[in-house]
C-alpha cells in the first residue's frame, strides 16, 4: 500500500484511459503526458500503460505501508525527496517501508509522474483506472488518508540505471496542427492569425481543455453547427474566438467549429503548459485534403 499523507494541489489516478468509448458519451482519459507516463512506468519496470499518479503543480506526500516500493518520478522537473532527502528524479527509487516520498512544486511545467512497481491497482472502471475530471468516472482525486493498492502489472526487472537524462520542457512550445474540418468557417487571414502569434494559457485550463487568450479568430462566416464528435487534440473555436485545445477528459461531442487538429506526437507539450505560460502554433498542410 501506499499511504496519502498529502494529496498535492491535484493528483489524480492515470492511465491509457478509456479509448473506443465516445458512442457511449465516455471521454478518453488516461495520460496528458503519455512520454514521460510511459517512462516512468519503465522505469520500475511496468508495462508501460500501468496505473500511476499524475501530479498538477504541486505533487503528493506519500508513505510505504508495509513493505518496501520501488518509485519513480518524471515529467515536470520538481524536488524530489526521500525522507527529506534529496533524490533523484528520472530514475528508479528505494522507499523503504514507513519512508516517505514528497514530489514539490515544478520549477518549469506542470504535470508529473509518480510510478510504482507493480502499478496502482485501484478499482477498474470500464477497462481503466484513470480519473476522469469532467464525468467522474474512475477513483476520486487522491486525498490525505487516502490508502492505494498496488498491484503486479510488472513487465521486467527494474533497469539498472542510475538516471535518465529527459529532454528539457519547451519555454514556450511549439504545437503542429492540420486545419479542418471547419477551417473554411474562418478563412485565410485567421489561419494565419492562429499561427503568426503566441497564445497565452488561460487559469481555467485543466485536464478537459487548454483554454488560450490572445487576438480573437474572427469567422468568416455566420451559423450555427449541428453537434459532432470531437477527438482529442481538436482545436475549438467559441463565440468569443479565443481557442481551446481539447486533451484527454474533454466532452465525446461539441458544437463550436473546430478550425484545426493537433498531432498526436504534440499532444504532450499542452500536457505541460502552465497557465500563464505562452504556446505557438504550427499549420501543416494535410495532402490528402483538397483545396478549394
Amino acid at each position: 500500500m501506499l499511504e496519502v499523507v498529502d494529496g498535492g494541489l491535484l493528483t489524480t489516478v492515470q492511465d491509457a484511459g478509456r479509448p473506443g468509448l465516445a458512442h457511449l458519451g465516455v471521454p478518453p482519459s488516461g495520460f496528458l503526458d503519455a512520454p514521460a507516463a510511459r517512462l516512468a512506468n519503465r522505469l520500475v519496470g511496468n508495462h508501460e500503460d500501468a496505473g500511476l499518479l499524475e501530479t498538477t503543480g504541486s505533487g503528493p506526500i506519500l508513505r510505504a505501508r508495509g513493505a518496501a516500493i520501488v518509485v519513480a518520478v518524471t515529467g515536470a522537473p520538481a524536488p524530489v525527496r526521500v525522507d527529506g532527502g534529496m533524490a533523484d528524479p528520472h530514475a528508479s527509487l528505494l522507499l523503504r517501508a514507513d519512508q516517505t516520498l514528497s514530489v514539490g512544486r515544478a520549477a518549469s511545467g506542470l504535470r508529473s509522474y509518480v510510478a510504482v512497481r507493480g502499478g496502482l491497482a485501484v478499482d477498474p472502471v470500464l477497462g481503466s483506472r484513470s480519473t476522469d475530471l469532467l464525468s467522474g468516472l474512475g477513483p476520486p482525486v487522491v486525498h490525505a488518508g487516502q490508502l492505494l493498492p498496488v498491484g503486479d502489472e510488472i513487465a521486467g526487472d527494474v533497469p539498472a540505471l542510475d538516471g535518465l537524462a529527459f529532454p528539457a520542457i519547451a519555454a514556450q512550445p511549439v504545437i503542429t496542427l492540420v486545419a479542418g474540418p471547419w477551417d473554411d468557417w474562418f478563412g485565410a487571414e485567421a489561419l494565419q492569425s492562429l499561427a503568426s502569434q503566441a497564445w497565452l494559457v488561460d487559469p481555467a485550463s485543466s485536464r478537459v481543455g487548454l483554454r488560450l487568450a490572445g487576438t480573437p479568430l474572427a469567422p468568416a462566416r455566420s451559423g450555427e453547427l449541428p453537434p459532432e464528435g470531437m477527438v482529442t487534440g481538436s482545436l475549438q473555436v467559441p463565440t468569443n474566438g479565443l481557442p481551446v485545445l481539447l486533451l484527454a477528459d474533454h466532452p465525446t461531442t461539441g458544437g463550436y467549429p473546430v478550425i484545426a487538429v493537433a498531432l498526436e506526437g504534440d499532444l504532450h507539450h499542452a500536457a505541460q503548459a502552465a497557465p500563464g505560460s505562452t504556446i505557438r502554433f504550427r499549420l501543416r498542410a494535410d495532402p490528402a485534403r483538397p483545396r478549394t
